[in-house]
């Protein structure tokens, strides 16, 4: 095998509750991440040279910067039996929206790299390495539904097949997932929600209701979403959320009929993107 083609797929978070701050200056959370059939295209090819060429059609992610880059360098260190690589990388996912785009470029190079240069990574080197790299390149490893803990590295499993309707918006601002922790931390925070187990009892028994009525989302105390919220909610979404540190909102529909109600209403006013839960029985290496 000299080159893989993976589909990095994006996720929404149905529940993210940002807990305390730690001495490493990550935040520990809760988080019910859903996979969804959004995704970005990565093709890695093995070369004859001893370096990393990324070729995208973001300009701006062509850098020394890239998080795929600094898994590359990583990995090389390493290991001693990787040589250069060749990326191409189609974006699709919105950048600096909530959506791990990044996490999950990040999270399908290591597992693509695991497979194209047969380094039998185990499960705890994997963690390790994901970990070092962002927050959610962990629980971006896993193709479904999860619950993550810690700094995003303590995954469990959801046993969940649900497949449901999902409108995203994407407005005309983006939010930097830094500075949004930054004004979550000079905020008084003292409320606690927890809705975990609400979400994980709604995915395991396909109760679309009580999916829709226990979103929640910390990062709602900085990021204004009320607009967009109601606006899903007037086009018959059930419930409607800001996902991860913004800028997208996403609403949860009863059924495909509705979300394309809402699309139509909605596609031309916003950049808007139609798409479902995904529950994969392959579930990376994990």
């Amino acid at each position: 095998m000299d080159k893989i083609y993976i589909k990095a797929r994006a996720k929404v978070n149905l529940a993210l509750e940002i807990l305390d701050k730690r001495e490493d200056n990550y935040h520990n959370l809760k988080s019910v991440f859903q996979k969804i059939n959004l995704y970005d295209e990565i093709y890695i090819y093995i070369t004859k040279n001893n370096d990393f060429k990324l070729e995208t059609n973001i300009q701006e992610l062509n850098n020394k910067d890239n998080i795929i880059y600094k898994a590359y360098v990583k990995l090389k260190e390493k290991f001693k039996v990787i040589t250069g690589v060749k990326v191409i990388l189609n974006k699709r996912i919105p950048m600096q929206a909530g959506l791990a785009g990044g996490s999950t470029d990040c999270a399908s190079f290591i597992l693509g790299m695991n497979k194209l240069f047969n380094l039998n990574l185990n499960k705890s080197e994997i963690i390790d390495l994901g970990k070092n790299l962002g927050a959610d390149v962990v629980p971006c490893m896993y193709n479904k539904a999860v619950l993550a803990e810690g700094i995003g590295d303590i995954i469990t499993k959801i046993n969940t097949n649900f497949k449901y309707y999902i409108l995203i918006i994407k407005p005309e601002f983006s939010c930097n997932t830094k500075e949004m922790y930054n004004k979550l931390d000079r905020k008084q925070r003292s409320l606690k929600i927890d809705v975990a187990g609400n979400l994980i009892n709604a995915l395991e028994n396909n109760n679309i209701e009580l999916l829709a009525n226990n979103l929640y989302n910390s990062f709602e105390e900085v990021v204004d979403a009320k607009l967009i919220k109601d606006e899903l909610i007037n086009n018959k979404a059930l419930g409607a959320l800001l996902s991860g540190s913004g800028s997208c909102i996403f609403g949860i529909f009863r059924n495909k009929e509705d979300a394309k109600f809402a699309y139509k209403n909605l596609k031309d006013k916003y950049k808007t993107y139609i798409c479902t839960s995904y529950n994969s029985s392959k579930e990376g290496i994990l």
